[in-house]
């Protein structure tokens, strides 16, 4: 997967370019510095940002985080953490390709190994950016990441299955275009049979695939038995975090009790022999 006469300055975007190599790894994904120290300590090989989780820490719903936010999150959790980190750069935080191409060079100087680029719209009536600017989009990324000599690794992300349009031919085509276009990996969250996920690694081989595993309906061992390459969580250990939080809080204010504070994990120990 290395480009041709890439420099790459961090060591962690040689490893995330080797894992993408051969064989199959989980990359969860933190939503703070906490979590993502947690997640390496637990053996993760890297890990993956999530604009959701993130988003909720600032009390905001996805795709609420601005620009300047986003960049600083990425660069604060890259600093974290030695394994290599892949942003959720949603959209490119803009629509027309060139800039598309500005941002993705500011948030390839975060330290980051990777990074997505999605063709949702967030227009209910609309929601796919039609193909042709959609591909225009993930080039510009792609050639923003050449000029920047990074090697950073681009994963182009087609939406049709998150945004009402599970249409999986549609989605084949996408993601095989923006493998055409410059994309390293490609993703189309919220596929969830082996029937679409076979199609989809089979579609866009040798290019790596990244699978989204946000409910119990496969296993790391099955997935990679298909050929995935990647997989990721999205927001959904952050919605696990937040469940316990909601229901021990709901309990308190609706009847005064504490049963959930049992059986709580020492978190002091996971950081205890933390040396920055």
């Amino acid at each position: 997967m290395s480009p041709v006469g890439i420099e790459m300055g961090d060591d962690r975007v040689a490893t995330f370019r080797r894992l993408h190599s051969s064989g199959c790894f989980v990359m969860p994904n933190p939503w703070d510095v906490g979590s993502a120290r947690a997640l390496e300590q637990l053996g993760f090989k890297a890990l993956a940002t999530t604009s959701a989780g993130f988003a909720w820490t600032l009390g905001r719903a996805d795709n609420q985080v601005k620009l300047d936010q986003a960049l600083e999150h990425l660069r604060v959790v890259a600093d974290a953490v030695k394994v290599p980190v892949n942003a959720d750069f949603e959209g490119g935080f803009a629509v027309d390709p060139g800039q598309v191409g500005a941002n993705v060079k500011l948030a390839v100087a975060t330290g980051i190994a990777g990074l997505s680029i999605e063709d949702s719209t967030g227009d209910q009536a609309d929601p796919l950016f039609e193909i042709d600017l959609a591909v225009e989009r993930v080039r510009a990324a792609a050639r923003a990441i050449d000029e920047s000599g990074t090697g950073v690794v681009l994963t182009g992300r087609s939406e049709g299955f998150v945004c009402g349009r599970p249409d999986i031919d549609e989605t084949i085509r996408r993601l095989r275009a923006y493998a055409e276009a410059g994309a390293d990996c490609l993703y189309a969250p919220r596929i969830d049979s082996v029937e679409h996920i076979a199609a989809v690694v089979a579609a866009v081989s040798p290019k790596p695939v990244n699978l989204l595993i946000n409910a119990p309906f496969i296993t790391v061992a099955e997935a990679a038995a298909l050929g995935v390459r990647r997989i990721s969580v999205g927001g959904t250990l952050a919605r696990t975090a937040w469940a316990g939080f909601l229901e021990a809080a709901k309990e308190i204010a609706d009847w005064g009790t504490f049963s959930r504070f049992e059986r709580l994990p020492s978190v002091d120990t996971l950081f205890a022999d933390r040396v920055d």
